[in-house]
C-alpha cells in the first residue's frame, strides 16, 4: 500500500522535461526572419529586440502543445535567466566599444543630477505601488516590487525570497519594459531627422577573418565573461551588463599600451544583434510562460505602467531644468528601463549615448545598492497598513 502511494506521488510529481537548448535554437531561428521583416519595414534599431520578443512568445506558447501532441509528455517552459545574462553581456560589450571615446570626466559632474532623478523615479515608483495595492487589493510589498523600476529578474527574485506573488511582480515589470521598448523608439524616431536603421549587410557587420581581429574579439569576449563572473561574486549590480560595458570602454586603450601594433577593435554588429535578440527572447518568454490574466488585472497593469511612464516624462522635465541637455536626451536618461534597451535606442539613433549610458548606470548602481533600505521601508509600510 505504501509502495503504491509512493509510486503515485512520484508519478504526479515527476520532473517535467525542460527543452532549454531546443527552445533557444527554435527561438533564434524564428527571430532571424522576424528581424529581417522588421529591417525590411525599416522599424529601426530596436527591431531585433522586438523580433526576440515575438519569437519568445510564439515558441513558449506553441512548443508545449506540439510536443505533447507528438510525444504525449508534458514539458516545462521557464524564462532562462542565463540567456538574458549572455544578452546583457553582448549588448554591454557593444555599447562599451561605442562609448570608448566618450569624455566621461565632463559627465562625472552630472552625477548629482543623476542621483536626484533616480530618487525621484524611486519615490514615484513607490507612490505608484501604493496606488496599485489599493486598486488591485494586493499586499503593499508585492505592489511596490511590481512598480519600482529595478529590473525584471531582480524584483522577481526578491518576490520569491519573501514568498510573494512572483508571477504578478514579473509580469508587471515585463509589461513596463515592453512598453518602454516599444514607445521610446517610436518617440525617438519621430523626433530626429537622421535615423540609423539596422542593416544586415554593411561594413560593420562583415566579420573579418584576419587572425589578429578574431584573436582580439575572442579576448574581449573572454575578458567580459571573466569580469562578469568576478562582478557576480562581489554582487555588483547588473553584473554582466556593467562588466562588459567596462571591458568595451577600456579594451582598446589598454591594448594600445602594449608594445604591439596599434589597433582599434570594433566588434561586428552581429554581436549586438545576437545580444538584442537574446534580451528580447527573455521578455517574450515571460509573456509566453505566464497564464492569461483577467481584464481587470490588465487594466490595473496598464494604469500603473502609464503612471510610471508619466513619472519618467516628469523626470525628463526636471532634467531639462537642471541641465542643458535637449529634451530627447532627458527622455532617454529618465526612461524607466530596462537600461540596456534604452541605451540601445540612444545608440541606434546616435544621440548622446555617453550621457544616456552614464545616467542609467548611476541609476542601476543607486537602485541596487539601496535595495535593502527600500525593502525595509516597503515591509514596514506593509505592516503598518495591515
Amino acid at each position: 500500500m505504501l509502495i503504491n502511494q509512493t509510486f503515485t506521488v512520484n508519478q504526479t510529481q515527476a520532473p517535467k522535461h525542460e527543452p532549454t537548448i531546443t527552445k533557444l535554437c527554435l527561438e533564434m531561428l524564428l527571430a532571424a526572419p522576424l528581424g529581417y521583416i522588421g529591417v525590411s519595414l525599416n522599424l529601426g534599431g530596436i527591431t531585433w529586440i522586438l523580433s526576440g520578443i515575438g519569437a519568445g512568445v510564439i515558441v513558449c506558447r506553441s512548443y508545449p502543445p506540439i510536443y505533447r501532441y507528438f510525444f504525449g509528455d508534458t514539458i516545462l517552459i521557464k524564462p532562462n535567466r542565463k540567456i538574458r545574462q549572455i544578452g546583457m553581456l553582448l549588448v554591454g560589450l557593444t555599447i562599451g566599444f561605442s562609448n570608448a571615446r566618450a569624455d566621461f570626466t565632463n559627465i562625472a559632474t552630472s552625477i548629482p543630477i543623476y542621483i536626484i532623478l533616480t530618487l525621484f523615479l524611486l519615490l514615484s515608483g513607490a507612490c505608484t505601488g501604493y496606488i496599485y495595492s489599493r486598486l488591485a487589493k494586493i499586499n503593499l510589498f508585492t505592489a511596490m516590487l511590481a512598480t519600482v523600476p529595478g529590473g525584471v529578474g531582480v524584483m522577481a527574485a526578491i518576490a520569491a525570497d519573501y514568498n510573494r506573488n512572483v508571477t504578478l511582480v514579473a509580469l508587471s515589470q515585463v509589461f513596463r519594459v515592453t512598453s518602454v521598448v516599444i514607445l521610446i523608439p517610436l518617440i525617438a524616431r519621430t523626433s530626429v531627422n537622421t535615423y540609423l536603421p539596422p542593416t544586415l549587410l554593411n561594413n560593420q557587420l562583415a566579420f573579418k577573418l584576419e587572425p589578429t581581429y578574431i584573436a582580439l574579439l575572442c579576448l574581449a569576449l573572454l575578458l567580459a565573461a571573466l569580469f562578469s563572473n568576478l562582478a557576480l561574486r562581489i554582487k555588483l549590480p547588473a553584473a554582466h551588463f556593467f562588466s562588459a560595458l567596462l571591458v568595451g570602454i577600456i579594451f582598446n586603450p589598454i591594448i594600445n599600451l602594449l608594445p604591439i601594433q596599434e589597433t582599434n577593435l570594433i566588434p561586428p554588429a552581429i554581436i549586438g544583434i545576437i545580444g538584442q535578440i537574446l534580451l528580447g527572447i527573455t521578455i517574450g518568454e515571460y509573456w509566453g510562460e505566464k497564464p492569461t490574466f483577467g481584464k481587470r488585472a490588465l487594466l490595473y497593469m496598464i494604469i500603473t505602467t502609464a503612471m510610471t511612464l508619466i513619472s519618467g516624462a516628469v523626470a525628463s522635465l526636471i532634467a531639462m531644468s537642471l541641465t542643458n541637455w535637449d529634451w530627447l536626451t532627458c527622455l532617454l536618461v529618465t526612461a524607466p528601463g530596462g537600461a540596456a534597451e534604452v541605451i540601445l535606442v540612444a545608440l541606434a539613433i546616435d544621440h548622446n549615448v555617453d550621457i544616456v549610458t552614464a545616467g542609467h548606470l548611476v541609476r542601476l548602481i543607486a537602485i541596487n545598492s539601496s535595495l535593502p533600505i527600500w525593502l525595509y521601508l516597503f515591509r514596514r509600510l506593509e505592516q503598518t497598513n495591515q
